[in-house]
């Protein structure tokens, strides 16, 4: 079991998505998505731009890993689809890529990470599907903008901080990953729990 943490940086409700009562990671991030595995766990803190620098983001154990094609097909996710002109949740949908039967490339639905006027974002297509993976979490916490500060004892571990600066980071001892969930479990909350910082700003 590994625990992957990172920064997030831009909290729309997109990435991760934790609407509809599962906590997804379908675009960013491409290494974690291709790294994790189910029973693994993500984490995101929040980033000093937003004024939340040390505080929990969201937290999820990975219950799936699916192909972007299977995360497309699977009817459970269609409420993940985007549409621009719904609500907020809507708007802000991460399931968005599939390949097009004929010629394998990539579809880019109308989305958060797609041009203002609805076609694809070039760079976005290039930088999501560095891997085709998207990690689904059943059992998360999401807090949105609203996060409890992590202990200093686990930002300051034998000299480890919990809290990436960039990239990700996943090379955690067992015993200080067990002791991280004991306390994120004794916060006995779970599911989504507030607003994303950012979600009130247009898509």
């Amino acid at each position: 079991m590994h625990l992957y943490s990172y920064v997030v940086a831009r909290d729309f409700g997109f990435a991760p998505n934790p609407f509809n009562g599962f906590c997804t990671l379908a675009t960013c991030k491409p290494n974690i998505r291709k790294a994790a595995s189910v029973g693994d766990w993500v984490l995101g803190t929040g980033s000093s731009s937003n004024g939340l620098s040390g505080r929990l983001v969201y937290i999820m154990q990975v219950s799936e890993k699916l192909t972007y094609d299977e995360y497309w097909n699977n009817e459970k996710f269609n409420v993940k689809k985007p549409n621009l002109k719904g609500s907020l949740k809507q708007a802000f949908g991460d399931n968005i890529y599939h390949r097009d039967l004929q010629t394998g490339e990539w579809i880019q639905e109308p989305s958060h990470h797609s041009l203002p006027n609805g076609n694809q974002n070039p760079l976005n297509v290039v930088h999501d599907t560095q891997t085709e993976f998207i990690l689904v979490g059943e059992s998360f916490a999401y807090w949105g903008g609203n996060g409890p500060t992590i202990p200093n004892y686990f930002r300051d571990y034998n000299g480890v901080d919990i809290c990436a600066l960039r990239n990700h980071k996943c090379n955690f001892s067992d015993v200080f990953v067990n002791e991280f969930l004991a306390w994120v479990n004794s916060l006995n909350v779970s599911g989504y729990l507030n607003t994303p910082k950012q979600f009130r700003k247009n898509p």
